[in-house]
């Protein structure tokens, strides 16, 4: 059977997964230090999004750091179609999160009187920017998965 690089039980997809997390986190950690988020439904959406993804990310670089390991790739058909829904699903959601966010950031910044303060503008175009680094990791883990389901 070929082993699909960046597919789950991989050390490319372990990779990903890692960067998933990584960026999910600064995402929601940069979005966070602006007390004043909850104030824009964009932004609450991104944090809700970044929530569910981190958590999915943190628990499948677990079990692709375990597979690689113990050099056992998981090829359970039911488990990978689990995997590649969640992750499309996922990618989806934080793609919306993220343009959400980076059009609600743009209009405060743009608008005729200023409705943000520059410090945090930067903090929620930064949030945002982290957002788009999650959803192409993302999309490109469901990729490789995807690419993989037809080969077992």
């Amino acid at each position: 059977m070929d082993v699909v690089p960046g597919s789950v039980g991989t050390s490319a997809g372990f990779s990903l997964r890692l960067g998933q997390t990584i960026f999910s986190s600064a995402s929601l950690l940069f979005m966070s230090l602006g007390v004043e988020f909850y104030s824009y439904t964009a932004f609450c959406y991104l944090v809700t999004i970044m929530g569910l993804v981190i958590p999915w990310s943190f628990t499948l670089a677990l079990v692709d750091g375990y597979s690689v390991l113990v050099k056992c790739p998981i090829r359970q058909p039911g488990i990978l179609v689990i995997i590649v829904v969640g992750d499309w699903v996922l990618s989806i959601l934080t793609l919306a999160a993220a343009c959400s966010t980076a059009s609600v950031v743009d209009l405060l910044l743009h608008a005729e009187r200023s409705y943000c303060p520059p410090k945090f503008c930067s903090r929620y175009q930064i949030s945002a920017a982290m957002a788009f680094l999650t959803w192409f990791l993302s999309l490109a883990s469901a990729l490789f998965n995807l690419w993989l389901l037809p080969a077992l």
